[in-house]
């Protein structure tokens, strides 16, 4: 399996739900069965699980590993998702797995129910949350990856009784990593809303862990009273303004996962992403007026994990602007 093949399962997950359009599992040729073809997908996903497992695991034959990732930093960060075919974590990659993830679950909620996949999908959503909010606990800090990608793919064995280096990589304000932060911010907020009806405690942490880390990221053009007001009712204004400092003195590329997941696309795009992401769980307009007034859109014919312009603008499609009944305008 190539490097890519988690970005693979995100589609067909896409094209699985996609195929089971009013619950009715649609079959092309007579013999095909999509709805297989979704739990297969998630189940796949599950495989690539890190951790301590639950008990109801689907794939038998995986067991607990990773178990000690983290410990050369003195951070937890068990769990997660592996990458592809390997023994690596990579945070760009896995947070556009969950947002991705998160917006079928959304869109396609009654047919993953009738599939009986709903409980499952949830159930990855929060497996990749639960993640994020450990490699984010620790202020104005994002550990975006563990192990080491060259030593690993020279030995090719499970996970349960890997021995390489569990290295750890993090971003902060001497190595920023725009796209990361903005991917792991999309995940949670696009993550807060499948949980807000069933798990509004959760929900509400996955939101407000999300506009903390859009904060790292947001441009510098937002004026420390515009943010101030905003924000007066979730965050202190000493904590703010260092949220504030943070992202006007520390923007950039990370290149810390190259060559395997470098960033291409520049970061325009994970910021456009992530604000969209924002806006739709929270409705406040200060996402909005980023989007409308400062987000920088390109006509791409891609969407994957690194290039997002086309599905932040499917989503806005869909979003009309306070007092207007046209969707937003991205053509400034």
């Amino acid at each position: 399996m190539t490097i890519h093949g988690r970005e693979n399962l995100t589609a067909t997950i896409a094209v699985a739900a996609l195929a089971l359009f009013g619950g009715l599992f649609i079959s092309v040729d007579g013999t095909f069965d999509y709805k297989d073809a979704l739990t297969k997908s998630i189940i796949f996903l599950e495989t690539q699980r890190s951790g301590k497992l639950p008990p109801n695991h689907r794939p038998a034959w995986r067991e607990d590993s990773g178990l000690q990732d983290g410990k050369l930093m003195s951070v937890d960060l068990v769990g997660g998702y592996y990458d592809a075919g390997d023994n690596v974590k990579y945070g760009f990659p896995m947070s556009f797995t969950v947002t991705t993830l998160a917006w079928n679950a959304i869109f396609y909620k009654s047919e993953l129910q009738a599939a009986g996949e709903l409980g499952n999908a949830e159930a990855g959503i929060r497996w990749g949350t639960d993640f994020f909010l450990k490699a984010a606990a620790k202020k104005n800090k994002l550990y975006v990856q563990v192990g080491d990608p060259v030593l690993d793919h020279q030995c090719w064995v499970r996970p349960e009784i890997m021995e390489t280096p569990r290295t750890v990589l993090m971003i902060d304000e001497n190595t920023p990593g725009t796209e990361i932060a903005a991917e792991t911010s999309a995940a949670m907020a696009s993550a807060s809303m499948v949980f807000r009806a069933t798990d509004k405690a959760y929900s509400r942490r996955l939101l407000n862990k999300a506009k903390l880390v859009s904060q790292i990221i947001l441009p510098p053009c937002y004026s420390v009273q515009h943010l101030r007001h905003f924000f007066s009712e979730h965050l202190s204004v000493a904590s703010l303004w260092q949220l504030f400092q943070f992202a006007k003195d520390h923007k950039g590329t990370y290149d810390g996962e190259c060559p395997f997941y470098c960033s291409f696309s520049g970061y325009n795009d994970e910021l456009l992403w992530a604000a969209t992401w924002l806006y739709m769980a929270t409705k406040r307009q200060v996402y909005l007026q980023y989007i409308t007034e400062e987000a920088i859109s390109a006509n791409v014919n891609e969407f994957s994990w690194d290039l997002k312009y086309a599905g932040a603008q499917i989503l806005l499609s869909k979003v009309s602007q306070p007092n207007c009944s046209s969707p937003v305008n991205l053509t400034h």
